[in-house]
């Protein structure tokens, strides 16, 4: 597992053999006087998943638009396929043309791919049966459920079966069955051989990629393989609060209250073992904990 230093680096997360192909590597993109990504490397595999997880205005979607091409780095170099071997699922199923059927929608991402005949028909079917969408063809996709319509950008993403793969936040905003749904489908395409890059709001979901990078303000926390990132969680993580803690040194998980402190844990206290979220959590406070960024 990589420890994201303080100024920002981050190595090849553990686990991976030989030099990445695509990915982006010591990455930093500036909006005028603001950083928005320091630093950042984050390998892309065939056959993989890596989950991008922070807070809001971690820099994620930065990250991913800087994959495809949307956003210019200021320094760092991007490596991507050719954007015809390229897949992007922005947000919020932006990807989706409203007015237009389900079919219609493929049709149109289809022709710009040069997709037809025969190849088409039989890629339209798999992916329309596979989203449960087949008895959807003819509805207008902004007559769709969010699910429905999270998986039909899904499905424009990879119509043409794309080497890379950017999801930007696929699940967000779904419900739970489709979020299942949209997994499989994830997963399936890596297993197809595609170099899957996610953004996730859902821990649970980082947990099953093959790695996961830990974003903050623009900053890496962490990287590596979930199981690894999980056992290098910093400081005590406890079930309740913590003796004379701050407050913002605890959270809620459910009915629970969890608090964290840096260090060992102290007499008496039994700590708990971290999941993603509170991985995730103690990655962002130990951070915050250090002295002020200049």
């Amino acid at each position: 597992m990589t420890r994201a230093p303080r100024d920002g680096r981050t190595g090849r997360p553990g686990g991976q053999e030989g030099e990445p192909r695509w990915g982006a590597f010591e990455v930093t993109v500036s909006f005028g006087a603001t950083t928005a990504l320091e630093r950042i490397t984050l390998p892309a595999h065939p056959g993989q998943v890596a989950a991008v997880v922070g807070g809001d205005g971690a820099g994620k979607t930065t990250l991913l638009r800087s994959l495809v091409g949307r956003v210019r780095p200021r320094a760092g170099t991007v490596r991507t396929p050719d954007p015809a071997d390229r897949g992007f699922m922005p947000t919020g199923a932006s990807g989706v043309w409203l007015d237009l059927t389900v079919y219609e929608n493929i049709a149109f991402v289809a022709a710009a791919h040069h997709l037809t005949g025969a190849d088409l028909d039989r890629r339209r079917a798999h992916l329309l049966a596979t989203a449960g969408l087949d008895g959807a063809r003819d509805r207008l996709a902004g007559a769709l459920s969010g699910g429905m319509r999270q998986k039909l950008a899904f499905c424009l993403a990879i119509l043409h079966r794309p080497g890379l793969l950017v999801l930007d936040e696929p699940s967000t905003g779904v419900d739970p069955v489709s979020r299942v749904d949209l997994w499989r489908l994830i997963s399936r395409a890596a297993a197809d051989g595609a170099a899957v890059v996610m953004a996730t709001t859902y821990l649970d979901e980082a947990e099953r990629a093959s790695t996961c990078l830990v974003l903050d303000s623009g900053r890496a926390l962490a990287s590596g393989t979930p199981t690894e990132v999980l056992h290098h969680t910093p400081g005590t993580i406890i079930t309740g609060d913590g003796p004379a803690g701050p407050r913002d040194l605890s959270w809620r998980r459910g009915r629970e209250t969890r608090s964290w402190h840096p260090g060992p844990p102290r007499e008496n206290e039994e700590p708990l073992t971290a999941d993603m979220e509170d991985a995730v959590i103690a990655f962002t406070l130990a951070d915050r904990q250090r002295e002020p960024r200049p």
